[in-house]
């Protein structure tokens, strides 16, 4: 069946569900002791592919083996061999058991001899550091504490072959890192062969090898670097003050791709160029033709990245790279005339919200300006979706006071009411009724007249291009699709303040730059607050200002750049070193940089002495003949997030406090 020295072989899958097809005609290899990843977002065919592979589902046609055993024949020969993680948080954990309950429940299940299940549960509860919290029960756990008790679970009997399913979706970036560690230790020590899935493109990238699935078909395969490079050349990015009327410009050009807006960076792929010419030059020659020049525009090369690859793929040519056009935008509203312009759309003075003995947002101070984006940062069980429902006046606030828009929450709930609108995690929308029915149900609860609702659903279906779909039943639209029909729901009102609770959750990157695109155009052209919480670090870069939570705190609140600013300035900059050979590479350098970890293929840490740090890494790999790069890489979102919440839960431990 296939190549012989592969582990995992997948030669013409497909599945179908009745009418649907969720998988059609997917092959791939996964070689011992690799790690490869299935990419794409919700509804790609992801799981069932994984599903089929373990067992749990049949496949209407195609081959499947795992270690020469066939999957479809004989299911329960290779139960044995694979440890089986479903998505979503811990879904195969008992929420009443302990967590020291789910791990013996788990033995007795795999009936491991004793010697081997205490070493095993040793060492997975040191990776995971959920030793002090054995007597917890699972529904008590945040959801990286549910994923890391899940992974042990999954590993206990050391299995040869991993099957996780979105095992990181949901789960905050400092979760993610432990996870990945994880999976790269049990990789490296016992070349355990790994095959999982996920909708975050970072986390390809330290993946093997990935292919890339969109409607149940494979659009792209080959290791992140073999992909990447198919877009050399093709990537720039332009900074440019007052934007719009370079933007304008750029869209215009015949040689785009793709446009991705974050704040005044611009991201554009090109289209492949004719021989002989480079895209950076034509763009140049046409942004002159514009009146526009090179130094206004500040155009430097961008390093593609596998969102860039994703979307190559997707927009292959100029008229599918059309769907991603700025939703058109409507008249500002002058329905709340009354607020005063001056006042601070959100102003918050020690708010506190505690359950029992628990506090799940802990004296919070905020200030936010109207027609700000202001992003919520922070681990699973920071407290980010009990202070918006707070703010909402959905939740009881313990102390300390709010003002929303004027309003006192805690005595004016009826009038903020209807002039707020909120998107929660989970799109709250009937799956049974059509998009115009949603809205149209949704108009009613707050009081639009007839007249006035059929005009507002006309506007939002022109505004998100809803045209074609209106009438659809909502269950039948595609992922991204229903998160435009909810964020229609939610702007029905025409509310001041707009509250988004992790609303791209995997979501495909086309769909989320329609629905950024959306945001900015409601904040420049409206004048909407928007406060939104997020997992996806890049999406931080659209918010003008970051709160980063952590245990009910506000550790800090600052702009993207201020906030990798000081981190930087507290820990040194970001150095990363690349090597082919980077898993040896990383168990020599890790007994000497501590804090090092794994990011896709490079190994990096924030280093204050980055020229004597460089220097020790070329002589310790130089001295086993080990190759590698080794260079300063500017700081991320996600870095300067780790960088803080690490540092206040050092501050806690020292103080004596939780955590």
């Amino acid at each position: 069946m296939g190549d012989s020295t592969a582990v995992i072989q997948v030669a013409g899958l497909a599945k179908r569900y009745r009418k649907t097809t969720a998988v059609k005609d997917v092959s791939f290899t996964v070689e011992k002791g690799q790690i490869l990843g299935l990419i794409g977002p919700d509804g790609a065919g992801k799981t069932s592919v994984i599903q089929c592979l373990s067992g749990v589902l049949s496949a209407n046609q195609g081959t499947l083996s795992i270690a020469g055993i066939d999957c479809l024949a004989a299911p329960e020969k290779i139960k044995g061999l694979i440890g089986y993680m479903p998505q979503g948080l811990g879904l195969n954990l008992y929420n009443s058991l302990s967590v020291d309950e789910n791990i013996q429940f788990f033995r007795e299940l795999r009936a491991i001899p004793e010697e081997q299940y205490q070493r095993n549960r040793e060492r997975l509860l040191e990776m995971t550091r959920l030793k002090p919290f054995l007597d917890r029960p699972a529904e008590k756990l945040s959801g990286g504490m549910r994923q890391k008790l899940a992974l042990i679970c999954t590993l206990l009997h050391l299995p040869d072959v991993l099957l996780l399913d979105e095992p990181t979706t949901g789960v905050d970036p400092i979760s993610r890192r432990d996870f990945w560690e994880i999976i790269h230790d049990i990789v490296s020590e016992r070349q355990v062969t790994v095959l999982l899935s996920t909708a975050y493109l970072d986390e390809a990238e330290r993946c093997d090898s990935i292919v890339m699935m969109h409607a149940g078909e494979v659009i792209a395969a080959g290791t992140p670097q073999e992909l990447a490079a198919e877009l050399d050349d093709r990537v720039l990015q332009v900074s440019a003050t007052g934007p719009e009327p370079v933007l304008a410009s750029i869209r215009e050009w015949q040689g785009l791709q793709s446009l991705d807006q974050v704040g005044e960076r611009c991201r554009i792929l090109c289209l492949p160029p004719a021989a002989g010419t480079k895209p950076s030059e034509a763009f140049t020659d046409y942004m002159s033709s514009r009146q526009v020049s090179a130094q206004a525009l500040d155009l430097q090369p961008a390093r593609p990245s596998l969102e860039d690859v994703f979307v190559a793929h997707m927009t292959a040519s100029r008229e599918d790279a059309s769907a991603e056009e700025t939703p058109r935008a409507v008249a500002a509203s002058n329905r709340h005339k009354n607020i005063p312009e001056r006042e601070s759309a959100v102003t918050t003075r020690g708010i506190s919200c505690h359950f029992g003995d628990f506090k799940a947002v802990d004296r919070v101070d905020l200030a936010i300006d109207s027609g700000e984006i202001f992003g919520l940062l922070g681990p699973n069980g920071a407290g980010k979706t009990t202070l918006i429902k707070m703010l909402c006046g959905l939740q009881r606030i313990t102390s300390g006071t709010a003002r929303v828009l004027g309003c006192d929450v805690l005595t004016g709930k009826k009038a903020l009411r209807h002039r707020i609108g909120y998107m929660s995690q989970k799109f709250s929308l009937y799956r049974d009724l059509s998009a115009r029915e949603n809205m149209a149900l949704y108009g009613g609860l707050f009081g639009l007249a007839n007249r006035e609702l059929e005009g507002r659903i006309g506007e939002l279906i022109g505004q998100f291009q809803l045209d074609k779909f209106s009438q659809r039943r909502v269950g039948s639209l595609p992922l991204g699709m229903r998160q435009r029909v909810a964020l229609a729901c939610a702007l029905l009102h025409q509310p001041q303040l707009l509250f988004l609770d992790e609303p791209t959750s995997g979501v495909d990157p086309i769909a989320r730059r329609q629905f950024w695109r959306a945001i900015h155009e409601l904040t420049q052209r409206q004048g909407v607050t928007v406060i939104v919480s997020t997992h996806y670090m890049d999406e931080a870069e659209h918010c003008h200002r970051l709160g980063f939570m952590r245990e009910g705190r506000m550790v800090v609140a600052d702009t993207p750049a201020a906030l990798k600013a000081e981190a930087v300035t507290r820990d040194g900059g970001l150095i990363a070193v690349m090597t082919e050979q980077f898993a040896q590479a990383f168990r020599l350098l890790k007994p000497v940089f501590s804090e090092a970890i794994y990011y896709g293929r490079r190994i990096q840490w924030q280093s204050r002495n980055m020229d004597s740090d460089r220097r020790e890494v070329e002589k310790i790999l130089s001295g086993h003949g080990i190759e590698a790069n080794v260079e300063e890489l500017p700081l991320s979102v996600e870095e300067a997030f780790v960088n803080f919440i690490e540092h206040d839960s050092r501050r806690a431990r020292v103080n004596g406090e939780t955590g």
